[in-house]
């Protein structure tokens, strides 16, 4: 495995950051080239991931998908784009228009920001000129990643409030406190990582997955994984949006370019969400750990492997859209503050004692026989354990209890034929409709005979 050769003296000197000061060598006309490289590379993968959701989610519901727009239909979102940039604009009446016409362009100016700091790959040389394949970076570049990505929520916020209707404001609340609740979770499970290979620079953590990624960190990597779909809005955690609830969320009252951004924005937020876990658990632009295959993490091959990891997190996304039902709003919150960040915070504090374990306990063995006992411990209380047998036992009697009071047609007291009545002087109770014979039953404008 090779290394930039700005990061070999950090590396080897035991140093927590790498040399971030070659970032700043480069001249104008390439720090711009960079820039317009990667604004191009969104708005290409952004198309790309509208029509690739479209035909994955057809060929799972068994349906044709997107065909009549350039070849086999893969221009469909260019024809979209166009659609929309023609449709009339309309702003409400009631709406405040200043804010109404800012909030799509806050929602999707940090989607691009978030992608300064993010490697492309190692360094490379572009006109003799050589530089590493990111734009930027910082020693604490994933922190902006969070703060560039929470900034977004704004958008969606104002957007809500400035529609000047009920159902927007509903769902940009809605939004405020998904992206609060999970981004608690993502910095827990960031956390873990930060510990594990020393700092917060992004081309660093990529650097440091050399020979083993950081996917080893299981937990972290799964309660990542969940808390970037709730990040994002996306299925099935697309409450903001909720059609059957909202109408179509904040962004009910928009159409033409502004409704546009906030497409745009969604998808963008995707990539990114995507390329932040390519880098911080699949090893960034470094190839698979597989032999054979490291050769090829020179020149420009990473590239390729990068944006192959970042389609396989596409991919999961459309996976999960097409598979899942949207959760309730309660379950949706209970399952972020009571599951995703107690088990953050307690895998956390496992990974900071096996490091501090892993750098100053030389006798292992008492360690290893203490977490023998108590993992077996934990074990034999999860098979025994009476609260969770007694709750599944009242969860049975609840069940029993309701199919017990369940409405049933054999209960409704049906009215008897015309011209019957019990000695006592009052109709008898038929325990059911007879669908065989014929009864008179009366209403306002005479007899009505029913069969």
């Amino acid at each position: 495995m090779s290394y930039s050769p700005s990061f070999v003296p950090a590396l080897a000197a035991g140093a927590t950051d790498p040399d971030l000061s070659v970032f700043g060598d480069d001249p104008f006309w390439l720090i711009l080239l960079k820039a317009v490289a990667v604004f191009a590379f969104l708005l290409l993968i952004t198309l790309f991931a509208i029509v690739f959701e479209r035909k994955v989610v057809a060929r799972m519901q068994q349906r044709v998908g997107p065909n009549r727009h350039g070849p086999k239909g893969w221009l469909q979102s260019l024809a979209d784009g166009v659609k929309l940039m023609l449709k009339e604009d309309i702003i409400p009446v009631l709406a405040d228009r200043p804010v109404f016409i800012l909030a799509p362009i806050i929602s999707a100016i940090p989607a691009f920001l978030a992608f300064a700091v993010i490697p492309f790959g190692p360094e490379v040389s572009i006109f003799g000129e050589h530089t590493n394949l990111q734009l930027a970076d910082l020693p604490v570049a994933v922190l902006f990643v969070l703060a560039a990505s929470s900034l977004g929520v704004y958008g969606l916020i104002l957007s809500g409030w400035a529609s000047g209707s009920t159902y927007p404001l509903l769902g940009s609340l809605r939004s405020a406190a998904q992206i609060i609740s999970y981004e608690v979770a993502m910095g827990l499970s960031f956390v873990a990582v930060f510990l594990n290979s020393g700092t917060l620079s992004t081309s660093g953590i990529v650097e440091g997955q050399s020979h083993w990624w950081n996917v080893v960190l299981v937990p972290s990597f799964i309660i990542y994984c969940i808390a970037m779909v709730g990040e994002t809005n996306r299925t099935p955690f697309d409450l903001p949006e909720a059609e059957g609830e909202l109408v179509g969320g904040f962004h009910t009252e928009y159409s033409s370019i502004k409704f546009a951004f906030f497409f745009l924005a969604e998808y963008i937020n995707t990539v990114t969400v995507s390329a932040v876990a390519t880098t911080l658990f699949l090893g960034g632009w470094q190839p698979p750990p597989i032999p054979y295959l490291s050769h090829f993490d020179t020149g420009w091959f990473p590239v390729l492997w990068f944006v192959l990891k970042l389609l396989a997190f596409l991919f999961l996304f459309i996976w999960l859209r097409g598979t899942l039902p949207r959760l309730r709003y309660d379950q949706f919150m209970a399952f972020g503050w009571k599951v995703l960040i107690p088990v953050g915070l307690v895998w956390l504090l496992a990974v900071a004692t096996f490091k501090v374990y892993r750098e100053n306990v030389t006798d292992r063995t008492p360690w290893l026989i203490g977490f023998g006992i108590a993992t077996g411990i934990l074990l034999i209380i999860t098979i025994i354990d009476p609260g969770a047998r007694k709750h599944r036992e009242r969860l049975e009697a609840a069940e029993q209890e309701r199919i017990r009071n369940a409405p049933s047609l054999d209960r409704i007291p049906w009215p008897p034929p015309a011209g019957t009545a019990s000695a006592a002087g009052r109709p008898p109770s038929v325990t059911g409709p007879d669908r065989s014979s014929s009864a008179t039953v009366i209403v306002a404008g005479g007899p009505r005979q029913e069969s």
